[in-house]
């Protein structure tokens, strides 16, 4: 019985190759972007499962209030809470803090030196807690003491080569300070799919080591409650929910941080909590963040098209295999009269639908391999190419593959088996009015479907236009970056940066050069706190600080809202600053002229006066607010060098500042970026999910297309002798496209209408995530509803004008 079902299908198949073609490839698309949707959402859910004990593990975060106020939320916090807290409660099985620093390293017997930034110094349980793989050394011992390193695979093989790392040496220049650090252990690469980049841990003891060497008798890395620079992980022992513990912790901040006096005088207050490390990457985009993070309500929306792109290739399958049931209504009367039961009816077409599938799902597997490693390039992942499909994933698309084949198949199956076979055969059989409104339906959820996804990519591109084109308040254009000197002492540094300044600005096409703390799309760590100065009312408040030279401000064209710039012809400018707007306000100046010449305390101890105010500019990318900053003048200062060019011979000008670097800083390898792709690497994010959103937007409305491509033509055909008869009593070509098309144009209408408010509430929501954002224009959705009609008139268009055109006595002779 089996073997006939299948016979019958074949040849259902084959008999209508058109309707076949069309439910198969808009199936197997639909079945292949689910696919590769998943194996993108896959990946992205995959982050940091790797380790051992992930479920366990949770990273702090430091919610600061100031005048009661959110200030800033923190990935990092302070190093004395992982000690305080394993001590009170007992939940903590053990601990580890990060912090991060660059290093510049090198192996002084192969001369191989480089800038290293992607490590940290780390607590020895790090190497448990994150489930470090050896290679060579001992993981127990590895990190315990001062001056010991441990490398990656790659990492150890760039200083030392194919020869062996254990037991050597590398050499860290800072000034004039030389550090030797004992290579201890050498480990696997750490995963791509975690929210950490460790190339190289130091051991935390050396930390300790270098603040005492700096003078530091506090022992603040590890009873410091107000260095809030430090990623603080903590491993519950096993059993204990996180949430039971976070619930402890306003308690334990104060009693440890909020009552202090200067938090109390200030009216400071933190918060405390804890998110667990398999969360890190898509919900947790703060300050002070290792990496630039994931976005789980982007990865939520791709998983969700997925979803829909499926269900309109089923939708697809449902709305065809039922208008075709008036082809198929006399071979059901026939059947039925030589004695088929409806149930072998429904079995029949389920077979049909389950071999329609079958085929389908066929050829999108092998699309998805085919596309996998083009797939994995687009969205970034060039070097990534296994197949990141857990079993969970893959179990959820068989559930919807056979989900979706039963249920589209089964009306379809139902609606074919109950005709009766006395009026089908006298010819009295039509369309029921059930039957022409459900697939009227369906093409409205599809069309509903396609004017959101049209909106939605629309307002994607245009918040990613707004945040690339929206002026950031300072030049960055045809700006080159050199990383500064590490290794000359500060008693030494004017006299090589000022010689090596003149011969740049000597070079032809070069403008100016100025020296800085960070620039334009680095995080600002250094902070500090500030309040005014004779004034009895005035709370200290966190500002961020940026280290700059005399040329800084007029090299990027920053505008001052008041007052000057530094200069060097002011012998009191070293006890200046400059704030921003935000900065001002946040102290409770008036205005920026109100603030110019008043005295600010830093610290505690140190008073400045402030001398100028720049107007507000983008420190970091629009995602993220202004933060209230202060510009300090640091004439020693020599992390970044920006050179403003002409943009011209970049080859060149690049060649000829490498030789000069080499010339007046040998000990420092050469490293330099342009500040303009550097910035953009922000919103590296957000143009993906733009262009993964928009192309997965477009096959979705092509499968739709698929479908109401087959409508049409079903429509045109059931309507043949109609057309005919219209023709012969002198119907117009126009008011014939105009009959066949209106009902479609109408459900397009209706979905337009029930589009506009679902688009708007998805789409807002979207948006709550960036501080400065688009606002969603009325002519959006309708552009998004006229280029639906577009499509949908393209898309029945050609059918429609056929039947139109055609010789009304061979439409009337049509059987």
């Amino acid at each position: 019985m089996f073997k006939n079902y299948l016979r019958i299908a074949f040849r259902n198949i084959f008999k209508r190759k058109g309707y076949s073609f069309l439910n198969i490839a808009g199936l197997a698309i639909g079945m292949s972007c689910c696919l590769l949707i998943f194996h993108y959402v896959s990946y992205e859910k995959s982050y940091d499962q790797f380790e051992p004990d992930a479920k366990q593990v949770v990273r702090v975060r430091l919610d600061s209030y100031q005048k009661g106020v959110l200030a800033y939320k923190s990935a990092t916090s302070y190093p004395a809470i992982a000690p305080t807290m394993k001590r009170d409660f007992p939940e903590v099985d053990q601990f580890c803090r990060l912090i991060d620093d660059e290093l510049l390293l090198s192996n002084e017997a192969q001369d191989k030196k480089f800038s290293e930034n992607k490590g940290y110094y780390a607590d020895p349980a790090t190497i448990d807690m994150f489930g470090l793989h050896f290679i060579r050394g001992n993981p127990n011992t590895a990190l315990n003491g001062p001056d010991k390193i441990i490398l990656s695979e790659s990492t150890a093989k760039k200083y030392f080569g194919n020869g062996e790392a254990l037991g050597k040496t590398l050499i860290n220049r800072n000034g004039s300070h030389v550090q030797p650090f004992e290579v201890t252990g050498i480990y696997k690469d750490f995963p791509a799919n975690s929210h950490l980049i460790m190339n190289y841990l130091v051991s935390y003891a050396t930390l300790g080591q270098e603040l005492r060497i700096m003078g530091d008798s506090s022992n603040a890395s590890e009873t410091a409650w107000g260095w809030y620079d430090f990623y603080v992980y903590l491993q519950l022992k096993p059993g204990i929910d996180y949430k039971s513990l976070e619930a402890k912790l306003p308690a334990f901040t104060d009693k440890y941080i909020n009552s202090q006096g200067w938090n109390k005088d200030n009216n400071r207050r933190v918060e405390l909590h804890l998110i667990p490390l398999s969360d890190i990457h898509l919900y947790s985009n703060y300050n002070q963040e290792a990496e630039v993070n994931g976005n789980g309500q982007a990865v939520s929306f791709l998983f969700l098209i997925a979803i829909f792109i499926i269900c309109i290739a089923w939708i697809n399958y449902i709305n065809l295999a039922t208008a075709r049931s008036v082809e198929r209504a006399k071979e059901v009367g026939v059947r039925k009269v030589l004695g088929a039961l409806r149930s072998t009816l429904i079995r029949q077409f389920l077979t049909e639908s389950f071999l329609l599938n079958v085929i389908s799902l066929g050829i999108s597997l092998i699309l998805f391999f085919i596309l996998l490693h083009p797939f994995d390039t687009f969205t970034g992942r060039a070097t990534y190419t296994g197949i990141m499909l857990t079993s969970n994933y893959w179990l959820l698309f068989f559930i919807l593959f056979f989900g979706g084949t039963f249920l589209s198949g089964l009306y379809p199956a139902f609606v074919l088996s109950h005709f009766k076979p006395i009026s089908v055969l006298k010819g009295a059989f039509k369309n029921t009015t059930g039957g022409l409104l459900l697939r009227k339906s369906l093409i409205v959820v599809q069309f509903v479907t396609s004017v959101v996804l049209i909106a939605g990519t629309i307002i994607v591109y245009r918040q990613i236009n707004y945040m690339t084109n929206q002026s950031i308040g300072a030049d960055i254009n045809q700006t080159l970056v050199l990383k500064g000197t590490q290794t000359i002492a500060d008693s030494l540094y004017q006299n090589v940066y000022q010689p090596f300044k003149t011969a740049v600005l000597q070079q032809p096409g070069i403008k100016s050069i100025a020296a800085s703390s960070s620039v334009m799309g680095d995080e600002v760590y250094w902070t500090n706190s500030w309040k005014r100065d004779g004034d009895a009312q005035s709370t200290a408040v966190t500002l961020y600080n940026l280290g700059i030279d005399y040329d800084f401000i007029p090299s990027y064209k920053m505008e001052l809202a008041s007052g000057r710039n530094f200069s060097n012809q002011f012998g009191t400018d070293k006890k200046t600053v400059i704030f921003n707007e935000n900065a001002v306000k946040l102290l409770g100046f008036k205005s920026a002229a109100d603030a110019v010449n008043q005295k600010v305390i830093v610290g505690g101890d140190d008073t400045l006066t402030i001398i100028g105010v720049t107007k507000n500019f983008h420190q970091l990318g629009l995602q993220k607010n202004i933060d209230p900053m202060v510009l300090r003048l640091t004439p020693n200062i020599s992390t970044f060098y920006s050179i403003k060019w002409n943009g011209a011979n970049s080859q060149q000008t690049i060649a000829t500042l490498r030789k000069l670097w080499n010339e007046y800083f040998p000990k420092d390898p050469f490293n330099y970026f342009f500040l303009d792709e550097s910035f953009g690497q922000q919103y590296k994010a957000d143009m993906l999910f733009g262009k993964v959103f928009g192309s997965f937007a477009f096959l979705a409305i092509l499968i739709a297309c698929f479908g109401l491509l087959g409508l049409s033509a079903y429509n045109v055909l059931q309507r043949t002798k109609e057309i005919g008869i219209r023709k012969v009593l002198g119907a117009s070509v126009q008011s014939i496209m105009v009959l066949l098309s209106q009902d479609f144009l109408k459900l397009v209408l209706i979905s337009l209408l029930l589009a506009v408010p679902i688009g708007w509430y998805v789409m807002n929501n979207w948006l709550q995530d960036y501080a400065y954002r688009i606002n969603i224009s009325w002519w959006i959705f309708l552009t998004a509803g006229l280029l639906s009609l577009f499509i949908a008139l393209l898309t029945i268009g050609f059918q429609v004008l056929k039947a139109a055109v055609d010789n009304p006595v061979k439409s009337l002779r049509t059987e």
